[in-house]
């Protein structure tokens, strides 16, 4: 696979969260790679609130990866 995180480093907290949606994005691309299994599960997460919830709690854990990287954008 090609590389394309080149730094945890952001200019701001909102790419530095986007950043961290991205990780997440990513994960499971790597997780499943094919782009047809993962249009099929979709219909099936999107509507359940334990996957949203747990989707929300794996971004929020790269969000803390990514502010620590960047000292809290201090």
């Amino acid at each position: 696979m090609e590389a394309w995180l080149p730094s945890l480093i952001t200019a701001t907290p909102q790419e530095g969260y986007e950043l961290a949606i991205k990780l997440s994005r990513m994960a499971v691309k790597y997780t499943q790679p094919s782009a047809e299994v993962r249009a099929q599960l979709r219909p099936v997460y999107e509507k359940d609130a334990d996957s949203l919830t747990a989707v929300s709690q794996v971004v929020a854990i790269n969000f803390q990866t990514v502010a620590a990287a960047n000292n809290y954008w201090k």
